[in-house]
């Protein structure tokens, strides 16, 4: 790797150099590095782009980095990644793609990410989203999550778009066996003329299943934002969908929370609120010596932790 996909790599994955464990190293389209382990198995597909990871049943404290970098201007990346999550295995897995444009084409990055757990398995999902670049062409990420949850599975998912993308499409469904629980919590910041789309759908077809999906966001200059959230309760089971936002400058934002239950022992609850800083804040932090701007940065950051 070069420095700039060094920096890509540490802005998206906290890396420096190769991680611990098994990792699968994705750059400017082709395979840059790959390390497997005795219960986990990274394997390319041969009918399209992507990589099969299968880990064993039963594994535990183990984790997969799977970082994508695009460093080239006017590059479209495509990958299609299947997980298959063995019975009773607890593991990691940290994804997330960094583009670097120094070019005039629009640079872009869509992957597809289908997760397949078996009963009792657990996972935490990590994915960075980062852009950055010198140039005149756009940066486009269009990350699809599929997830499947058998009996008693458990699924974490932290997603955040840190800075430099300038349209996104993020799009989620699951569907969620009998006692199987799904967590998502989610962080987006646009500004400028940049756009952002989240999309989620959880079927809560199990007995006992439960979801929590929370989106926090933050829109400046005159970017433009849409959350669109669909749980639907098909069984006795517990769903609740959450929508925070911070609106500055002339931006915009809408929320557009759905529930519908099937059964009359589902229980489900959505919530949106939008608005902007409040003065008490900024002025409470002023006093301690910030400036307007300092201020203003403070509370972001901490209201998308």
């Amino acid at each position: 790797m070069d420095a700039i996909q060094k920096t890509l790599l540490e802005k998206i994955a906290g890396l420096h150099d190769v991680p611990q464990g098994a990792y699968n190293i994705r750059a400017n389209g082709k395979l840059d590095s790959r390390k497997t382990t005795d219960n986990i198995d990274i394997v390319t597909k041969e009918d399209k782009p992507g990589i099969d990871i299968i880990i064993k049943p039963g594994t535990k404290n183990e984790s997969v980095h799977i970082p994508v970098l695009l460093s080239e201007t006017g590059l479209h990346d495509l990958v299609y990644n299947d997980f298959y999550i063995g019975e009773g295995a607890d593991v990691t897995i940290v994804a997330g793609c960094g583009i670097h444009n120094g070019g005039k084409e629009e640079s872009a990055h869509d992957g597809i990410h289908s997760f397949h757990l078996a009963k009792n398995a657990k996972l935490k999902y990590i994915e960075k989203h980062y852009g950055e670049g010198d140039g005149e062409g756009k940066n486009l990420m269009n990350p699809t999550t599929v997830v499947e949850l058998d009996e008693g599975a458990h699924m974490e998912m932290e997603t955040s778009q840190i800075k430099g993308i300038d349209s996104t499409l993020r799009k989620t469904t699951a569907t969620l066996g009998a006692r199987a629980s799904l967590v998502i919590h989610e962080s987006i910041m646009t500004h400028g003329m940049q756009s952002a789309t989240t999309d989620f759908s959880v079927s809560l077809n199990g007995e006992d299943s439960n979801a929590n999906v929370v989106s926090r966001s933050v829109a400046k200059g005159k970017s433009r934002q849409l959350f669109l959230s669909c749980i639907d309760g098909n069984n006795r089971c517990a769903g609740h969908t959450e929508c925070d936002a911070i609106i500055m400058d002339e931006a915009s934002v809408s929320a557009v929370p759905k529930i519908t239950a099937n059964d009359v022992n589902a229980s489900l609850i959505h919530e949106a609120a939008i608005g902007k800083i409040a003065g008490e804040q900024l002025m409470k932090l002023m006093t301690l010596g910030l400036s307007e701007k300092e201020a203003e940065e403070k509370i972001v950051d901490g209201f998308l932790k």
